[in-house]
Order: structure tokens, then C-alpha cells, then sequence
């Protein structure tokens, strides 16, 4: 199949994907996944529709291989929300306008959606039989998490996507490291792992404030420590192998952009984001409720994590609460799809270089690792966009991807379609 035509069909399902409003809640994601059903019937793809409820389909497709090892080529269909009147085009337009196609979603991650189905599907039409199968599974609900997608999945129809690989978004931006081409990958992601920091003191007359002991006050000195406190510092594999590549153990020599990446990766993150104490004006609070979002490295505890926060912040009359722990995971270095990887950056750019990275957030990778032991990557390039305007262009307005991005991503996906395993 010529270059020209993946790039022409994967522009026009991307365009179709992003007129379908699969903002979550509520999701509606059964309109992307028939838009996908149909796609695939037409190349002849195997695929089946899973669904928790008949509004909120997940989509898996497969083409079968010779036995050898399986690759999933996962991405959600789900998007946040948009408000038209700070985006210059429709938000459900799908519009092509400069040589790049505007909607929400084109960057995350309805691009990769339609990658990797265009990618299987031309595989399919041409007769191309893997080392193993492989398997594109276009899933519901990534943004909120409500169970309706991955997780449910990997729980409720395991053999359905259980795979040896796996390449998810979370990753390909590309950057210059010493003045060498660098891509990302993201084999590692941080635990969300938010808290609540419950402060008590004595409630009284506001009007009166030296018989009562004002819990939002103390609070306030606790979110100072907060912010003057610095974690201890864990070198992982990502990022001593990240941190050669930028010839560097001391973040704080680094430039802005590079420094932004590096730092999460060394230690976890605490960030005061909500609070909520008296209910009334003249009520002197006895209880303030902080809650803070915080990201744990992969393999750090909770319990190590609180006893450096408690050191930290002191002796006073607080309550740390965890609130959750989701993530965490990460995968190794050097395996098989790695050298895939690798082998498309080098064929596009011979100089360039494939840097494994931490990622700050989380994505559905790690409900595949948790589940089956899936090596997963976050890999899709971009050559054509500048990594940062891409990073404040998801979740924002005007959210839109290249042509030429696209075509990069699915040229990638089929390349490591055919490479892994043989």
C-alpha cells in the first residue's frame, strides 16, 4: 500500500473519529467504536465489541499471527471537554486547515486510535501474517476511570487482550539533548497517589480569635512546609540512563524544558490543590481538610512516602489519609520491542537516539502490566509539531496534530508490527 494512501485514510478516520463527541462523562464511545467496526470490516479485520453497558463499547481487533510473541497496540477513544468559545475551529470539526487536522482528541489520543487501525488494517489487505497476533484494542473511559474500559477488560475478558507487548501512548516527543536528536519512551509511570491532610484545632466565635484555635490557620503553615520540602532522591533505570544521555547528575544544570522531565522522575511530587475548612464567616474552623495530589516513583510505598511527608512536616495535630493508589508500574530496558522501537527512530533519523523517561502522570499501561506482565512503551512520534506547543495544546484549546505526525505514527505502528519477533 503506497505511503500517500495510509496518510489520506488515516487523516480521513481520524477526521470521522473526532466528529464523534465522546466526551467524558458521559463517554457515548460506542459511536467511536462502530465508526472503528465499520473501518475494519471493510480491510476484513477480525474485531469484537465489549461493552458494561451498550453506550460504552471497547473495541478489539486481531490479526492473527504464526505463535511468536503478542503485541497490543492500545488507545482510548475518550476525550476531556472543550469549550467552542475558546477554540478557533469547531472542537468536533475534525477540520484540516494548514496541513493539520483540529478537533479534541487529535492529540490525545484519537491520533493513535486511527494509527493503529489504519496500521492493522493495512497489514490485513496486505496478506502480511506477524511473528504473533496482534492486537488493537480501542478502549472506553481512560479519562475518568470508572471501569468501563481497560481495567474492565483486563478483568472481565482477559484473553481478549492479553499480550507479551504492548505500545501505548505516553511518549515520541522529540527533543534536542546536547545538541543530539533525542525521542522519548515511556517505560515507567508514577503511582497517583493523593492524600488528605486533615487538620484539627478548636472551633469559636470568629469575632473572638485568641479563645479558639483556627485549624485553617495551622493548615496554612503545614502547605508552607509543603512547599519547602524536597524529597529524597531515587536514581531509577529511566533515569540514569536518561540522565547519561544529558551528560548530567545535577537537574538544576539543565535547561528548563529538559529539567521539567528530569525532576519527576528522581523523586515523588506533592501538590496542595484543595481546601475546604468553615462553613460559615464567623465560624473559626476546628477542622481544615487539605487535599493534595502526589505521585509516587514505581516501586516507592505509601508508608515510605509518609514517613519522609511526616518528618517534614513536623509534630502538630494532623491526619494523613491516603486516598488512593493507582499505577506504579514500570517495564524493563532493552527487550524486544525496545529494539523495535529503536530500529524505526534510527531508519528515520540515523543520529537520533531512543531515551527512556518516567512519565509524571499515568496512563491504561499499567492496568496491562499489572494484569499479564506486559512490557509496555509509550511511543508515538512527533516530528513535525515542537513537543511543548504539542503538551499545552492536550486537554487545551485548539488542540490539533500534523498530517505529517500522523503519517509518521502509523508508518511507526506497522513498522513494529512487522519487526517484533522476527
Amino acid at each position: 500500500m503506497a505511503t500517500v494512501s495510509i496518510r489520506d485514510e488515516a487523516t480521513e478516520l481520524l477526521q470521522e473519529l473526532l466528529r464523534a463527541d465522546t466526551v467524558n462523562p458521559p463517554g457515548n464511545e460506542t459511536i467511536a467504536a462502530e465508526l472503528l467496526r465499520a473501518y475494519l470490516e471493510g480491510a476484513g479485520v477480525e474485531y469484537e465489541l465489549f461493552a458494561r453497558v451498550p453506550e460504552r463499547a471497547n473495541i478489539v481487533a486481531r490479526l492473527p499471527g504464526r505463535g511468536g510473541p503478542t503485541l497490543a497496540l492500545i488507545s482510548h477513544t475518550d476525550t476531556v471537554r472543550a469549550d467552542p468559545e475558546e477554540w478557533t475551529v469547531d472542537p468536533w470539526s475534525g477540520e484540516l486547515r494548514d496541513g493539520q487536522i483540529w478537533g479534541r482528541g487529535a492529540l490525545d489520543m484519537k491520533s493513535q486510535v486511527a494509527a493503529s487501525a489504519v496500521a492493522i488494517a493495512a497489514l490485513a489487505r496486505d496478506g502480511f501474517v506477524p511473528a504473533g497476533d496482534v492486537i488493537f484494542v480501542a478502549s472506553a473511559d481512560e479519562e475518568v476511570g470508572e471501569d468501563f474500559g481497560l481495567s474492565w477488560l483486563c478483568e472481565k475478558h482477559p484473553d481478549a487482550i492479553r499480550a507479551d507487548y504492548c505500545v501505548n501512548e505516553g511518549g515520541g516527543d522529540r527533543l534536542l539533548i546536547g545538541g543530539r536528536t533525542a525521542y522519548l519512551c515511556g517505560t515507567a509511570e508514577k503511582m497517583s497517589s493523593p492524600f488528605l491532610l486533615r487538620v484539627h484545632g478548636r472551633s469559636g466565635h470568629a469575632s473572638m480569635p485568641g479563645i479558639a484555635d483556627n485549624a485553617l490557620v495551622r493548615a496554612a503553615r503545614l502547605i508552607e512546609r509543603l512547599a519547602e520540602y524536597r524529597p529524597k532522591t531515587r536514581v531509577r533505570p529511566e533515569a540514569e540512563a536518561f540522565l547519561d544521555l544529558v551528560g548530567t547528575s545535577e537537574p538544576a544544570e539543565l535547561e528548563p524544558a529538559l529539567r521539567a522531565i528530569v525532576e519527576p522522575m528522581l523523586s515523588h511530587s506533592i501538590s496542595p490543590t484543595m481546601i475546604e475548612a468553615s462553613k460559615q464567616r464567623n465560624v473559626i474552623p476546628a477542622l481544615c481538610d487539605v487535599v493534595c495530589d502526589c505521585r509516587l516513583l514505581p516501586g516507592e510505598t505509601q508508608e515510605e512516602a509518609e514517613a519522609e511527608i511526616r518528618a517534614a512536616l513536623g509534630e502538630d495535630s494532623y491526619e494523613l489519609i491516603w486516598l488512593e493508589g493507582v499505577g506504579g508500574t514500570a517495564s524493563p530496558l532493552g527487550t524486544p520491542l525496545w529494539s523495535a522501537i529503536e530500529s524505526f527512530v534510527k531508519a528515520e533519523e540515523p543520529e537520533a537516539v531512543l531515551a527512556p523517561f518516567v512519565l509524571a502522570g499515568f496512563t491504561d499501561s499499567h492496568f496491562m502490566r499489572e494484569a499479564f506482565g506486559t512490557v509496555c512503551y509509550g511511543f508515538f512520534p512527533m516530528r513535525a509539531m515542537d513537543c511543548e506547543v504539542a503538551a499545552a495544546l492536550i486537554h487545551s484549546a485548539d488542540e490539533r496534530i500534523p498530517v505529517d505526525d500522523l503519517e509518521l505514527g502509523t508508518r511507526f505502528l506497522m513498522h513494529v508490527a512487522r519487526t517484533l519477533g522476527e
